[in-house]
């Protein structure tokens, strides 16, 4: 899930909320006139927990009919790995699986279990993530610092030997994750909603490696100082999705409110920034190029 900021609270990853403000999907067409938009572009939502979802059908309909051509389902776990490759087959040729270890998620006892399973199926996979490293002082108390390198590492591995994109998780952990990711010598890296350091992200980007924009884009500073100050060539757009963003819970259709978020935040057309992240990302995850949804 997400780099929450600081002070924020959360029960679980579904159950966050931030400032701001967001409209509901219904509310998409306001939204498209608000951004001088008078067409629907071809998007590409990079990381969502689509098990998460209370309606998954209704929320890929409405994902399909807003322009959106493609989702990367990330798992997090044994079980949610489980459910994402059940949820592309029945979408296939639509929802793309990433399977993962959340440093959330960790449990020492699943670990081999589901390092096997990730490899067992690593050949229907566009990515391994969501993975990486969390130092939020309540979550070290439960997963310490060692052990969650200790899983990270591991994960890394499979993702060098099998030449898969790591998708990262990196709340106040920036600088031990990037490390980690350039010694392991893995050659694709998402660095999921970024919210730390320039001088961390600007390693990350001379890499070669991409972050991504949620809908934080709109108000949070860190997170907006790090898309600004990213190039398209290393930018995806995602949701997040079902992350909570002031007591709207998010789905794969306001990736839209994540690109007009973008374009403004760096000037640009909405098609340029649409036709540039959904290429980012079609090349990254080797999703077929097909423009229709």
């Amino acid at each position: 899930m997400a780099s929450t900021p600081e002070g924020v609270s959360y029960i679980n990853p579904c159950e966050r909320a931030f400032p701001g403000s967001i409209e509901t999907p219904r509310q998409v067409g306001a939204l498209l006139e608000k951004g001088n938009m008078d067409k629907i572009y071809p998007l590409v939502d990079s990381h969502a927990h689509l098990e998460e979802l209370e309606d998954l059908d209704s929320a890929i309909q409405r994902a399909k009919q807003s322009g959106v051509i493609a989702i990367v389902a990330v798992g997090s776990d044994y079980q949610s790995n489980t459910q994402v490759l059940e949820i592309a087959e029945k979408y296939k040729s639509f929802v793309y699986p990433a399977l993962g270890f959340h440093p959330w998620n960790l449990e020492i006892s699943s670990l081999d279990c589901n390092l096997q399973f990730i490899e067992t199926n690593v050949e229907k996979i566009v990515a391994i993530g969501e993975v990486g490293l969390d130092y939020h002082k309540e979550l070290i108390k439960l997963s310490s610092k060692d052990l969650q390198k200790e899983v990270f590492g591991s994960i890394l591995a499979l993702a060098k030997r099998y030449n898969k994109p790591a998708i990262i998780h990196s709340r106040y952990a920036w600088r031990d994750s990037f490390t980690l990711v350039k010694e392991a010598k893995v050659e694709r890296a998402i660095f999921h909603w970024y919210t730390g350091p320039l001088n961390v992200l600007k390693d990350v980007l001379s890499q070669g490696y991409f972050v991504s924009a949620t809908l934080a884009v709109e108000y949070h500073e860190e997170h907006r100082r790090a898309i600004k100050e990213a190039e398209l060539p290393n930018l995806l757009l995602e949701t997040d999705s079902p992350v909570i963003y002031r007591g709207h819970h998010a789905e794969p259709v306001d990736v839209i409110r994540a690109l007009i978020s973008v374009a403004e935040l760096k000037g640009l057309l909405p098609s340029m920034v649409a036709d540039k992240t959904t290429e980012n990302a079609m090349r990254l995850y080797g999703i077929p190029e097909i423009y229709h949804p």
